[in-house]
């Protein structure tokens, strides 16, 4: 019988540390990896460019950017819920977003996922924290959840056939919506059974997003029923290829024979049955299939060039194999976002399990039998009718399940909102229980009407961003920290003049000035004022250091202030900031590398060189980025060494 229970894995991990203080107004600094340029937007088909276009994130807000952890990994227990039958054992971690960290295949004794041997944080996700391996459950918008790193609901709820089901759900802040995942295994099934779905709890039309992202081992084929595919690289284009040999000549269902990190968005026809599957040399592995609404599928691939191997070690441990991602989305590629009614829900049906194909045929050069060697293996094992059975037995008897035991807790975010809105959302509840130190001050907002100050001399809690709650912070009494709430919120929606203006009103009468400070150098910066921008950073950060408001701070205001006073000339001012830091802060990889940044600006290239030969990790180093690379060519005309090469373009 299927059973679902909890467990311990433990696994050598990087503490995830604080997260940032600094209200993240911002878009994300990784957008750019993922945008496409006006000239090849302007000759993609109709409606993908109008996905591509619709509500793009301004700001990460109310999410905080997660940057505490470093690359320090010692053993740590890892809180599991493991769901089995017969066939399968499946692993899932609720407190890092629901991840499957393993999707193990009893009679093959074969682990038909990518699983990663340690836990190592990365700046992949929207809001920075984000580990490799498993299934991952993105939702948001374009780019790895703001979810990643953070727990879940869990519970058990019956199963469409009776047996005991693992719920998964959260509310999903950017933008403001409910969702849930379930999962289970029918009793001797080899396939896992996964429900999504996505609520709009509200009156308005949210733009939506949805990508489940699939680790595979890169030493496999990927095959999948296409012959075209959209190409999108780290150059900005989106351009239509054919699949699987490029015009090339490299056969590229075959991860290992690309040379630069890339994403390949299938172009599946509209009644194909939609899968995808990933084979070893041996014609097995794993394969993925769902309900039509989850149309896109996608193969992204790291690359054999020094930027993608070196990222696949920053991601693992030195020596581990690489891997693939193949993925399954809303949309067609996964830069779009469709619009989900007010009142409407997506909701679809995947499922996982093994194949085992004829690796003559599915191997081969022949891409239209590869392709009838996989789908008719996956016909005989899980037929297109049982897996839209399997949707409708769901949707229609256990999506609104109410949930039997708690196997784990996430955040408050969504009972404040149902407090809120009066939402009902049957099968997912948010009770007033999980309400917590973040959310007390909202719901106090809520209740009377004003929004409490903080303790005296602390910092301001977490922001709140939503049309409603502004409304209710234009009406409150205007002290330093509304004004503070005020102006993030009128900021988000994009009336940068007035959350100027609050910030200023809140700043003439503010104890602790640095929040609003803060506020005030990110708009001059956007807005085009470097020097003031600067000089409001390092105010910031000097109002903070006189209070000694603690470590995280420092460092958040300190980076700022330090990368903005050598955008404007003043090395000498850079300096004495950086110095002011605490030790540790200034040991750490991102501080190593201002101080290179501080050296060259004060002409001592010599000492600058010491720093990159001494060694040094940026452990929050952004997917794409390129600034190790341009530091370096400052100083030498020699290759960048392979410890800083993370460059994911051509040359």
């Amino acid at each position: 019988m299927t059973t679902v229970r909890r467990a311990v894995l433990t696994l050598p991990a990087a503490p995830l540390g604080p997260d940032n203080p600094l209200p993240a107004l911002r878009a994300p600094a990784g957008a750019g990896a993922h945008a496409v340029d006006a000239r090849t937007l302007a000759e993609l088909p109709r409606d993908m460019a109008r996905g591509i276009g619709r509500a793009p994130l301004r700001s990460l807000l109310p999410a905080p950017v997660r940057d505490g952890y470093g690359r320090e990994r010692t053993p740590a227990d890892l809180d599991t819920i493991v769901i089995e039958n017969d066939r399968l054992r499946v692993t899932v971690l609720p407190g890092l977003g629901g991840r499957v960290h393993s999707l193990h295949h009893k009679p093959t004794g074969r682990e038909l996922l990518y699983r990663n041997p340690v836990l190592q944080p990365a700046a992949f996700a929207l809001n920075g924290a984000w580990f490799s391996g498993g299934i991952e459950w993105n939702i948001g918008a374009t780019g790895h959840t703001t979810l990643s790193c953070s727990p879940l609901h869990a519970a058990t709820v019956r199963a469409p056939d009776g047996g005991p089901m693992l719920r998964l759900w959260e509310w999903e802040r950017l933008r403001d919506l409910p969702f849930q995942v379930d999962l289970w295994l029918p009793e001797g099934s080899d396939f896992l059974y996964v429900g999504v779905r996505i609520r709009n709890p509200h009156e308005r039309t949210v733009p939506a997003y949805w990508w489940s992202n699939i680790a595979v081992p890169e030493e496999r084929r990927v095959l999948v029923p296409a012959e075209a595919a959209w190409h999108h690289g780290y150059e900005r284009g989106l351009n239509r290829v054919p699949v699987p040999v490029t015009e090339e000549g490299a056969d590229l269902s075959y991860p290992l024979n690309g040379a630069h990190a890339a994403d390949f968005f299938y172009d599946l026809p509209e009644e194909q049955r939609r899968w995808i599957a990933a084979l070893d040399a041996d014609g097995s592995g794993l394969v993925q299939t769902s309900t039509d609404p989850l149309r896109g599928r996608k193969l992204f691939l790291w690359g054999t060039e020094r930027g993608g191997r070196r990222w696949q070690e920053w991601l693992t441990e030195p020596g581990t194999p690489g891997y693939a991602e193949i993925q399954a989305g809303l949309a067609r590629t996964q830069l779009e976002h469709l619009e989900l009614a007010g009142g409407a829900e997506f909701s679809w049906l995947e499922a996982y399990g093994p194949l085992a194909a004829d690796p003559a045929a599915a191997l081969g050069d022949d891409w239209a039998a590869a392709r009838a060697e996989v789908e008719g293996h996956l016909a005989a094992a899980l037929p297109r009718t049982a897996v839209d059975a399997a949707y409708t037995a769901w949707r229609e008897g256990a999506a609104d399940a109410e949930p039997e035991t708690v196997l784990a807790a996430g955040s408050g975010w969504g009972a404040l909102e149902v407090l809120r809105g009066g939402h009902a959302l049957p099968g997912t509840p948010f009770p007033e229980s999980t309400l917590g130190r973040d959310q007390e001050p909202w719901r106090e907002l809520l209740r009377t009407g004003v929004l409490p100050p903080p303790a005296k001399g602390a910092g301001p809690g977490a922001p709140l961003v939503a049309a409603p709650w502004r409304d209710m912070l234009e009406t409150a009494p205007a002290d330093p920290s509304t004004e503070y709430h005020l102006g993030i919120a009128q900021w988000h929606a994009g009336d940068r003049a007035q959350a100027v203006r609050s910030w200023e009103r809140g700043l003439q009468r503010a104890e602790v000035r640095w929040p609003l400070l803060y506020c005030l150098a990110v708009a001059d910066r956007e807005e085009g004022h470097p020097e003031r921008a600067a000089e409001r950073f390092a105010e910031a950060f000097a109002d903070h250091a006189d209070r000694d408001a603690g470590e995280a701070v420092a460092a958040a205001l300190g980076r700022e202030g330090v990368a903005a006073l050598l955008a404007t000339g003043r090395a000498g001012p850079a300096r004495e900031l950086w110095a002011r830091l605490p030790a540790e802060v200034r040991g750490r990889g991102a501080f190593r590398l201002l101080e290179i940044r501080i050296l060259l600006a004060e002409g001592r290239p010599g000492e600058a060189r010491a720093v990159f030969d001494e060694g040094f990790e940026v452990a929050d180093l952004r997917e794409g980025a390129e600034i190790l690379g341009e530091v370096w060519a400052e100083l030498t005309d020699e290759l960048l060494p392979h410890a800083y090469e993370f460059r994911m373009r051509p040359s």
